[in-house]
């Protein structure tokens, strides 16, 4: 198979986030400790929740009120966002950081000691920056995916980045393994327990490229490295690099020519329940 040559770029901060559908309300639903039971009943058949025993509904119906209750108010809020109830509305938010946001993204950075940066930053002399890009838009990003139960954020983070400068490089867009980076890259990364796009960079390039998500499909857990998949390369890296730390002009140049692979913390309640971003607020 014809492998494709690229370089990337990366900025590190730190976790994820996995897709979600999003579930409407109305205020006149608030009102009434029987119009929530209702609500709530709308929302499990919504995300299809299995049958549990009363005593525990009632502790999910407590919870799934106070979230609502958040969403609500914030959204009353002036703020730069709108959130939605979701999948994760009758969780709490310190189940949530266990279950779904628990990275080690910042444990493992601690344990290779900080980056100090390129010597050379390729995008640094062109000046040329747009006023807005959306990769979406010129088909450089895949579809949404779900990493489940899994602490593998630092695999799709950098294999969304492949993704994209390979879209950029060959027109052509192709959605690629995490789960031949969970399973295989773990010398120094540690699958669902946490990793580090740098190091993934590096095992993508050392192994001679990263397969397709449909030759290798994910599972959102740990499994043993399959060598005859894992050959099948579906594209190849030259290298990667790190855009300058606290370089807000060097990430606007670096964003403009191609996805940047970055890392969030997502364990707060508005995180757990992020819906979109207002485009117009301040204009």
């Amino acid at each position: 198979m014809e492998m494709n040559k690229l370089v990337l770029l990366l900025v590190t901060l730190i976790s994820v986030l996995g897709v979600v559908q999003s579930f409407d309300f109305h205020e006149k639903e608030l009102k009434t400790e029987e119009s929530l039971w209702d609500l709530y009943e709308r929302w499990r058949s919504h995300h299809h929740v299995a049958e549990i025993n009363h005593l525990e509904k009632r502790r999910r119906f407590n919870v799934f009120k106070s979230n609502l209750q958040h969403v609500h108010n914030t959204n009353k809020m002036n703020k730069p966002y709108k959130l939605k109830l979701n999948m994760f509305a009758d969780m709490t938010n310190h189940e949530f950081r266990s279950v779904y946001a628990g990275s080690k993204i910042s444990h493992h950075r601690m344990l290779h000691g900080e980056r100090v940066g390129n010597k050379s930053f390729m995008y640094a002399t062109d000046d040329n920056i747009p006023a807005s890009i959306d990769w979406r838009k010129k088909n450089a990003v895949t579809p949404v995916k779900n990493q489940g139960q899994c602490g593998s954020c630092w695999a799709f983070s950098t294999v969304a980045a492949v993704e994209g400068i390979n879209q950029i490089k060959t027109k052509k867009l192709v959605s690629l393994s995490e789960q031949q980076l969970v399973d295989c890259d773990n010398n120094q990364n540690h699958g669902c327990n946490g990793g580090l796009m740098d190091l993934a960079f590096e095992f993508i390039k050392k192994n001679g490229g990263l397969t397709s998500e449909d030759n290798y499909p994910y599972t959102a857990a740990n499994g043993n490295c399959n060598t005859i998949k894992e050959g099948d390369q579906a594209i190849s890296i030259d290298g990667y690099e790190d855009v300058p730390i606290n370089d807000e002009d060097a990430l606007m140049k670096a964003v403009a020519n191609q996805p940047v692979s970055v890392a969030i913390d997502a364990g707060g309640s508005d995180f757990q329940f992020y819906s979109q971003v207002i485009q117009n607020l301040y204009k």
